[in-house]
């Protein structure tokens, strides 16, 4: 028996020689191979703390069992221990663990451990039911197999263990079988479940029924493709962190498919590697994924590398990591390695990119890591994991980060939950202190609102993007709220927000900027500056009877934790329109030159006139030698012939920027016509 697990020579899993991946580890993931030994030491010791890259919710207290381990004990409040732990991604690190040192008491923990669960976690003991959630089973499916390899040279896998993991494996996949509907066409839940049905069908001992395994996962994770993956590459949840696990899951299944020419459909080889540059171009220059909706900050190189060789692609390479890491080259294998030296690394030859279906914006000066970065959201809410971030933004310079998500620390249905969720968590905009979307638990909301009016321009000096929703509209308030992101690249971003109101309305309105914590933030009269050692960002803020404050909020990088930090809060009034400017200079510490701004009465050429400004306005942004103006019409202003005069600036279109260093005067840089 033990012979159907490991002796196919025909049947290939992610490596092959375990023990020429040991020795690439030892020469090239010091650190992280400590690491690993360290957990492997304490799931033999049967400690239990969820800490790996990947772990979806991860923990900050071990669990440790003296005695019989208890498969669904819960430690507090939140049912997330109980699925990770029943996930068993931890005993892939004793088998890397044993690879690495050759110790049996490795081998023998996963094989105590294993038989016991399978032998005391029973499908139909309702007391079980955490434990076989059909996304447990399909992670365990994965991790189950990927486990078992490591341990082809163990005396401790008897035939006996092999008979049992087995049946064990069968009786699995048989539920992932009788799993389908159209919640699981739609969730990332049916992504992580049939990919491990895939695996089931790849590496069991071949029978008609494992050949019916594979081909019902590959007609489902196609389906599930083309319905949860946006055109423009984005997984429709609007959490990278939830991208990046179905990623995972169909990289998984490419690798293994290549490994043993099965034939995928061309549209799901399209889509993932879609979802790969969808990482690629979205990706903080520290190549941490976002903290977007439930995501944690994650360096998510490892799956761009494995895109990388799964594609033979030289710009996924350019984003991934220079040698492969300790987690990709496990599932590499000695082969994928081979291939990935000779791809030749090529930089992206864009810096720029708007996903048009997912509503989100990327700027960046460069490709370098200091460079500076943007992000700009506007978008669908993305479901249960989504959070209202509609119109946030995000800003990164100089290997850190500055203006951040607030993340999401738990799915326990609390304060705790909503306060991250919520639209005063992000860097947006509220009306009439009434929130934009509705907590009814952890996962639902009430009164969703419909993103609108994208806009996206880049060139070599500017990037611009655009975009409003309908939530105040539909919520009873009558104001359509716009925002206007202008990058005037590399060092200064300005934010523009627009309330479209009835003219005989008033409405009070907020803005939030949450900083990072690494460095501080102080200032008054609207005039901010954050500084810390490798980065200072000045801050102006332009609105009429516009006061602001620092405040204090929780930022939460992984689950489960969450730190102190401060953010800026704006509040203003007005009848009708309103506009409101935010201006960023970024530098280094060291430069100080202060930013200043001015906004300026526009007037018509034509008319003679000058414009009023809920038509069109102008700001002056003066930083050391650079000079800007910048025009933004509000609405339409040429009728029936016009062009607009500010501070000398003669131009025509919606927004307009004239470089007054390199002399502009006439025309300008048009981003919005």
């Amino acid at each position: 028996m033990r012979n159907s697990i490991f002796g196919n020579k025909d049947r290939h899993f992610f490596f092959d020689n375990p023990k020429e991946l040991a020795q690439y580890v030892r020469n090239n993931c010091g650190h992280q191979k400590e690491e690993v030994i360290s957990v492997a030491n304490d799931i033999a010791n049967q400690v239990f703390t969820f800490t790996l890259r990947w772990d979806m919710e991860r923990t900050e207290i071990p669990v440790v069992f003296e005695g019989e381990i208890d498969w669904v004990h819960q430690p507090g409040e939140d049912p997330e221990w109980v699925y990770a732990f029943n996930r068993m991604r931890y005993w892939i690190c004793l088998g890397q663990a044993y690879s690495l040192t050759g110790d049996e008491k490795y081998a023998q923990a996963f094989v105590n451990q294993l038989c016991h669960w399978i032998r005391n976690v029973k499908k139909d003991d309702p007391k079980n039911a955490k434990a076989w959630r059909s996304i447990e089973v399909g992670l365990r499916l994965e991790y189950w197999q990927k486990a078992m390899q490591y341990f082809k040279a163990s005396e401790y896998v008897t035939d006996e263990v092999a008979q049992l993991y087995i049946s064990s494996i069968t009786e699995q996949a048989e539920f992932i079988m009788g799993v389908w509907d159209t919640y699981n066409l739609m969730s990332n839940w049916g992504v992580l479940a049939n990919h491990g049905l895939f695996m089931a069908g790849a590496m069991l001992p071949e029978t008609e029924r494992a050949r019916e395994y594979l081909t019902e996962a590959i007609r489902r994770l196609e389906l599930e493709i083309r319905m949860q993956v946006y055109r423009d590459g984005f997984h429709w949840e609007q959490s990278p962190m939830y991208h990046n696990e179905v990623l995972h899951c169909y990289l998984d299944v490419a690798i293994l498919a290549q490994r043993n020419e099965i034939q995928l459909p061309e549209l799901m080889l399209k889509k993932i590697r879609d979802m790969a540059y969808v990482d690629l171009l979205a990706a903080k220059p520290d190549h941490n994924e976002l903290s977007m909706g439930d995501s944690d900050q994650i360096d998510q190189r490892d799956l761009i590398t494995k895109a990388a060789i799964v594609f033979k692609d030289g710009a996924l390479k350019a984003g991934g990591y220079e040698v492969p890491d300790f987690d990709t080259i496990w599932d590499i294998g000695e082969h994928g390695l081979k291939e990935y030296e000779h791809i030749v690394s090529l930089t992206p030859d864009k810096t720029d990119e708007f996903f048009e279906d997912s509503g989100n914006s990327y700027f960046r000066s460069s490709w370098d890591r200091d460079a500076t970065y943007l992000h700009f959201h506007c978008g669908t809410l993305g479901a249960g994991h989504g959070h209202a971030d509609k119109l946030h933004v995000d800003l990164f310079s100089r290997e850190e980060d500055l203006l951040i998500d607030s993340g999401r620390y738990t799915y326990v249905f609390s304060e705790g939950r909503t306060s991250f969720k919520e639209l005063r968590a992000h860097n947006t905009i509220m009306v009439d202190d009434t929130d934009l979307y509705v907590c009814k638990d952890s996962w639902e909301c009430e009164k969703l609102t419909r993103a609108v009016n994208h806009r996206y321009y880049s060139n070599e000096s500017y990037g611009y993007a655009e975009g409003g929703h309908l939530g105040y509209i539909s919520h009873g308030s009558g104001v359509f709220v716009n925002r206007r992101l202008i990058f005037l690249k590399p060092d200064i971003i300005v934010i523009a927000d627009e309330l479209y109101a009835s003219e005989n309305d008033r409405h009070s309105y907020k803005q939030f900027f949450h900083f990072n914590n690494y460095g501080t933030l102080a200032g008054k009269n609207n005039y901010y500056i954050y500084e810390s050692k490798k980065v200072r960002a000045q801050v102006r803020m332009l609105a009429d009877n516009l006061t602001s404050r620092v405040c204090d909020f929780k930022l939460s990088r992984n689950y489960n934790k969450s730190e102190d930090a401060k953010f800026i809060e704006t509040s203003f009034s007005a009848r009708g329109f309103a506009s409101a400017y935010t201006v960023i200079s970024l530098s280094s510490p060291q430069n100080t030159e202060e930013l200043n701004i001015q906004r300026l009465p526009v007037k018509s050429n034509f008319k003679g006139i000058t414009f009023r400004d809920s038509q069109i306005e102008a700001l002056n942004i003066r930083v050391g030698e650079h000079f800007y103006t910048l025009v933004i019409a509000h609405e339409e202003f040429a009728s029936p012939t016009d062009t607009f005069l500010a501070d000398g600036c003669v131009g025509f279109g919606n927004v307009a920027v004239f470089n007054r260093s390199a002399g502009e005067k006439e025309i300008g840089t048009v981003l919005v016509w």
